[in-house]
Order: C-alpha cells, then sequence, then structure tokens
C-alpha cells in the first residue's frame, strides 16, 4: 500500500522564494524522484486559500508517494540524502510531515 506524505512549510526568514525553487527543482525533486522507494514526488507553491483573500497558512506543500516505508527509511538515511535533508532543513520552518494512508 502506498504512504503519502503531504509536508507542509514555509521558508526561513532570509530565504528568498527564487533560491528555494532553484534548488527544488535542480535538487530536491530529481533526488526524490529517483529513489526506488518513491513513486512520485511533487511541489507545490501556494497561491490562495478558496473562497478568501486571506493568506495561506503554508507558502508550500510536498507531496510523496512512497511504495515501501522500511524501505524509504533506508533511502533518507543515506549521505546523499541527509546533504539534501539538511539543505532542506536550512530552508524550511514551521515544517509538518502528516502520513497518510488512501480510503477505500
Amino acid at each position: 500500500m502506498t504512504t503519502r506524505i503531504v509536508a507542509l512549510f514555509n521558508l526561513k526568514p532570509g530565504v528568498s522564494a527564487a533560491d528555494y525553487e532553484a534548488w527544488a527543482k535542480s535538487t530536491d525533486l530529481p533526488t526524490v524522484n529517483g529513489l526506488g522507494s518513491v513513486d512520485k514526488f511533487e511541489v507545490f507553491k501556494s497561491v490562495g486559500l478558496l473562497g478568501t483573500d486571506d493568506k495561506p497558512p503554508y507558502a508550500y506543500v510536498e507531496i510523496i508517494d512512497v511504495n515501501d516505508m522500511g524501505a524509504f527509511g533506508g533511502d533518507v538515511g543515506t549521505e546523499a540524502m541527509q546533504k539534501i535533508a539538511g539543505e532542506f532543513q536550512a530552508m524550511a520552518d514551521d515544517l509538518v510531515f502528516i502520513l497518510t494512508d488512501k480510503l477505500g
């Protein structure tokens, strides 16, 4: 069964959207999508809240479809992924990871 991880986050003060997005496109997306335990990894930029002009509580949303959580743990434990995780954590603020299972 696929586990979907939903990550919600903002950027730390001093981190520009342009810098984060360039890093996500050049490094994070291709690397995580290359993991055997990951079926699909996407990053989305929040653009609004439906029905209101209020600012979204999170600037970015990541969706990671994991086909094997045990293998995923091994994949993220590698030196290369630890480097990427460190770079990500240096940019991300208010980070929340939500583990989900599909109903039905």
